[in-house]
């Protein structure tokens, strides 16, 4: 049985994660440089594809990362991989959140939609 949240606390290395199904709200937030990239996101790469199977209405992915390592992309680019599933099937929102100035992460958000082929919202925090 799938659990209705998934909550991880945000620490200095790695994001606050809350991926809520009952409403559909996906939220990473804060920095990712975690030691072990596929250790800290096996865990969210699980839930969100039991999620996937039966996702609510409405689906929002909420990216709001100050920074992220390269190991970091490839597991929040399987993030939105699986997100995009979603989006077959039922609605799906992707707000990508930069702060303003910040070009590499527009740009990282940009590529990300480019690879995807899901338009993104960007939003200057």
């Amino acid at each position: 049985m799938m659990q209705e949240q998934l909550k991880i606390e945000r620490t200095s290395d790695t994001p606050a994660i809350l991926f809520d199904k009952s409403t559909g709200l996906l939220s990473i937030e804060g920095r990712s440089l975690p030691e072990d990239a596929f250790d800290f996101y096996e865990a969210v790469l699980a839930w969100l594809s039991e999620y996937a199977k039966s996702p609510a209405a409405k689906t929002q992915l909420i990216v709001n990362l100050e920074y992220f390592n390269t190991a970091s992309a490839k597991q929040i680019f399987k993030i939105i991989s699986i997100v995009k599933e979603v989006a077959a099937k039922n609605t799906l929102f992707v707000s990508w959140h930069y702060d303003a100035g910040d070009k590499d992460m527009q740009t990282s958000g940009e590529r990300f939609s480019k690879l995807s082929g899901l338009p993104f919202e960007y939003v200057q925090n």
